[in-house]
This record gives C-alpha cells, sequence and structure tokens, in this order.
C-alpha cells in the first residue's frame, strides 16, 4: 500500500491532479469512482474501507465503538499493516473483505470515522494515494477536508428510499434475506450520523458540483462527470 513517502518521481505531489467523489452510502460514488479511475488510468482510493477495516478489527479485537476507547482505537490503526490485493481487503494477514462489506461493517466505519484521533491517524496514509498521473479518492470528505485543493469536487447524492432499494437489490441478488424497511432505517441512522458529526460532516465542499442521483443511471452520472473533467482540462478531450 502506498504511504506518504512513496517515490513520486521528483513530481510536486500538489500538482498532481485529484478528483473527489463525496456523498453518502448507496449513492453509487464507489461504483462512479472506479469507472473513472479505469477510464482515467488514475489511482483509486477507497477511504471508506479504510474506516470499515479499523472498525472492523476494533471489533475483533473486543474494543467498544464508543468516544472512551478512541485513543485505543487510534493507536490501533496506526499499528496495522493493511494491504489492498486487487478486491481483497488483507489486515495483517488476514482476508477481511466480507466483513467489511456488510451493513455492519458500514455501521462500524460510521462510528470510527467520528473520532478525531482516528481520522488524524489514516489522514497520511489517504494523502499518500496522491500518485501521477492522478487520483480519484472516494469518500465523505475527500473534497472538504482531506484534498482541499482538488481541481474537480464531485458531490454525489441520492434520496435514502432510492439508496435503500439500491442496496435491497444488490443484497437480495447475493441471496441474502435482507429487509427493505430494515435498510432504511439503517441508511437514515447512517446519515444522521454522518452529516451531524462535529468533526468532518458530510457536506458538499463550497465549490463541490452536486448530482441527485436518485433517478440518474450510473451511465449517465459517469457521462456527466467526464464532461466536467474534460471541461477543467484534466484528460485529453479525444
Amino acid at each position: 500500500m502506498p504511504n506518504s513517502q512513496a517515490n513520486l518521481d521528483r513530481v510536486p505531489i500538489l500538482t498532481i491532479p485529484v478528483l473527489t467523489i463525496d456523498g453518502p452510502s448507496g449513492s453509487g460514488k464507489g461504483t462512479i469512482a472506479a469507472q473513472l479511475a479505469e477510464a482515467l488510468g488514475w489511482h483509486l482510493l477507497d477511504s471508506g474501507a479504510l474506516y470499515r477495516i479499523i472498525g472492523v478489527t476494533a471489533q475483533h479485537r473486543d474494543l467498544a465503538l464508543d468516544p472512551k476507547m478512541e485513543p485505543t482505537i487510534a493507536a490501533m490503526a496506526e499499528a496495522l499493516q493493511i494491504e489492498f490485493v486487487g478486491e481483497l481487503a488483507v489486515v495483517d494477514g488476514v482476508d477481511i473483505t466480507t466483513e467489511i462489506r456488510n451493513e455492519d461493517g458500514g455501521a462500524a466505519a460510521s462510528k470510527v470515522a467520528a473520532m478525531p484521533a482516528v481520522r488524524d491517524s489514516v489522514m497520511a496514509l489517504q494523502r499518500g494515494f496522491r500518485r501521477e498521473p492522478g487520483l480519484v479518492a472516494d469518500g465523505r470528505d475527500m473534497g472538504t477536508v482531506v484534498f482541499t485543493d482538488a481541481p474537480l469536487k464531485v458531490f454525489l447524492d441520492a434520496s435514502a428510499e432510492e439508496r435503500a432499494q439500491r442496496r435491497y437489490k444488490q443484497l437480495k441478488n447475493k441471496g441474502l434475506s435482507v429487509s427493505l424497511p430494515g435498510l432504511l432505517e439503517q441508511i437514515q441512522e447512517r446519515d444522521a450520523r454522518d452529516r451531524g458529526r462535529t468533526v468532518a460532516p458530510l457536506k458538499p465542499a463550497e465549490d463541490a458540483l452536486v448530482i441527485d442521483s436518485t433517478s440518474m443511471t450510473i451511465e449517465a452520472v459517469f457521462d456527466q462527470v467526464m464532461v466536467w473533467v474534460k471541461e477543467r482540462g484534466l484528460t485529453n478531450p479525444s
């Protein structure tokens, strides 16, 4: 995994472009970010995965995800050996991909992400992904906190009901038994927690371009962002 001291081929780090995709859970930002990174040939940062890893690992170690345990969880986070192998998330040699991708993993991520000390512990790691030729950063505070100088910031939103429907279909297609009302309640609770936290609350950056994807296809969202990418001169228009 890259770090903040990675070889940048002597290119000043602030000249390396970053495209941030922020938004709530289920808005489609992960899918869009991956598609954009592939299309542009840029690196990809799934910042949410880092917080999911920390939250799930803390639970493995019987650490309560409450403010009293914040210093302990932050120290644990700094010591973790995290590696992404393709789509796999490997922590201290153990594959925990399935655990970090379920709803419980998302809820754990939301809780630890509200802890200032934990956020500090992953900031350098996140910024270390900024390498040539560019970076697409997916998260909740990529444009507002981590990469405030990004030349293009997108905030991708959708109604809670639509996001619950998307997640419901996704889980049903995997053969899992899920409750749509239950998913909606989880999403609404997470939204309230993410938007209401005092540290890096979920919100569009002042200079972000906002997309409401409630009635849009993934293809339409991708096309719109690529229009902005070309307008900002971040890729060859051809």
